[in-house]
């Protein structure tokens, strides 16, 4: 609306002032009251007059544009800066998560270095069981495998030495080492009683 009549008065001020001062011309000439619409003459005023409506109008305006403009920036300046606090607000919990993780990510080295220890010397004395079993049993196997072996030599110097009474015995003993022998046995047999 106000542009409206800005509007109006502008080109009143600019292409009506030739029109309107030949009107006042004749109403002057006429013996009545007229306005001067020199544009000479009358510039100051007119200018006096442009200068007051805008003044008078354009201040609301000008004012309602700066206030609302103030408003925008004030409001914008207070979203920037509740913006400005959530992301430090944000940058502190990841921070904390940060350092939340970096605690966990330790303790779980930690962990797994003692898990590790434990597990090592576990496997260690494993070993030293398994290597002390082994050792017993190779000694238990090599005992076992001596008095076979003992076992089987007796046996074969038993066998031979049976061999060799045999022979002797086949080869003819004869009947006065047979009876001295018998006598032996017995003396033997009786001595015991």
């Amino acid at each position: 609306m106000w542009m409206g009549m800005m509007g109006s008065f502008i080109w009143l001020v600019t292409q009506g002032s030739p029109l309107l001062a030949e009107a006042a011309e004749a109403e002057a000439e006429a013996g009545g009251f007229g306005l001067n619409f020199d544009i000479l003459e009358t510039n100051l005023i007119n200018l006096a007059i442009l200068v007051g409506v805008l003044v008078y109008f354009g201040s609301k305006v000008v004012g309602k544009t700066l206030s609302d403009r103030r408003e925008r920036i004030e409001t914008e300046i207070v979203a920037a800066e509740n913006r400005a606090k959530e992301a430090a607000a944000a940058l502190q919990k990841q921070q904390q998560r940060l350092t939340e993780a970096q605690a966990e990510a330790e303790r779980i080295r930690q962990s797994a270095t003692t898990n590790a220890q434990q597990a090592k010397e576990q496997i260690l004395a494993q070993v030293g069981i398994d290597i002390q079993r082994l050792k017993e049993t190779a000694t238990q196997d090599l005992n076992t495998a001596r008095e076979r072996a003992i076992a089987q030599l007796r046996a074969s110097v038993v066998a031979m030495a049976l061999q060799k009474v045999e022979s002797q015995l086949e080869s003819g003993l004869d009947e006065n080492i047979q009876q001295q022998t018998i006598d032996r046995s017995i003396a033997l047999l009786g001595g015991s009683k």
